[in-house]
């Protein structure tokens, strides 16, 4: 009876020890099933930073520098293209769209500067759009209800298209748009379509300002802008329109959002 109780006493502890294996797989296995598109979001940003400043490093530049060597390369015949694949990208290292767009002003004019800028920002807003759709789920607690990103969540998922062009229309962050349009997976014709229309004022607005400066002295020691007060003045016009287009569609939206909830 002795050996037959430790026999199975042995075979217990074996069984748990097999149970414990088995679960710890099981949940290391879950984390990998739950969280590897964060993993692979993580790996790209930090290959991307990484190759920056290994780029910095190596040829012992500082960020000046860099960002003259990017604008010397958006000066020459390939320069568009190297704008568009800059504008494309930037959302993985969260460039400022502001700084690109300003910059297209200055090197290619109000024209051109509007025309690639508008190709290269909706570019940029369907990768945001779609790496959120990708990576982001799980991110934004679905049980919470209040705070400013819920709020607007809520709107998105209701009223898409009229939600996205008002939040174009009062300069909220491109890149926090475009990313939770694609982590509440939203419709993304509806996306776009509000985008390309909502920014265009915000586009022209960014690219007259950009044309108002010299890309060139803004490198130069003592820089001290000289404003063409035309682009300037046409700069600072749009930014009131889209504001004002902003509120009344927002007034357009709570108003049928009363009639729906009254009727």
């Amino acid at each position: 009876m002795p050996t037959i109780t430790k026999n199975n006493t042995e075979s217990t502890m074996a069984q748990d020890t097999v149970d414990g294996t088995t679960t710890t797989a099981t949940t290391e296995g879950s984390f990998l099933n739950r969280n590897w598109q964060k993993l692979v979001a993580v790996g790209i940003w930090v290959a991307l930073i990484g190759s920056l400043f290994a780029y910095i490093n190596l040829n012992n530049l500082t960020i000046t520098d860099a960002l003259r060597n990017v604008v010397s390369l958006m000066q020459t015949p390939i320069g568009p293209l190297i704008y568009l694949l800059v504008y494309a990208v930037r959302p993985l290292a969260f460039f400022s769209a502001v700084v690109l767009t300003l910059a297209a002003g200055s090197i290619y004019g109000p024209i051109l500067g509007v025309v690639y800028t508008v190709i290269a920002s909706n570019t940029s807003a369907t990768v945001a759009y779609f790496l959120g759709r990708f990576l982001g789920k799980g991110l934004i607690d679905e049980t919470q209800s209040t705070g400013i990103v819920h709020r607007y969540a809520d709107r998105m998922r209701k009223n898409s298209f009229e939600t996205i062009l008002i939040m174009r229309f009062i300069y909220l962050p491109y890149d926090l748009v475009n990313y939770l349009g694609g982590i509440l997976r939203i419709d993304y014709k509806s996306f776009i379509l509000a985008t390309i229309l909502g920014s265009i004022p915000g586009t022209i607005t960014f690219v007259l300002a950009g044309a108002s400066l010299r890309i060139d002295d803004i490198f130069n020691e003592g820089f001290s802008p000289e404003l063409n007060p035309w682009t300037l003045a046409a700069s600072v016009g749009l930014f009131v329109l889209s504001l004002v287009l902003s509120r009344y569609f927002k007034t357009r939206e709570a108003k049928r959002t009363q009639e729906e909830a009254s009727s």
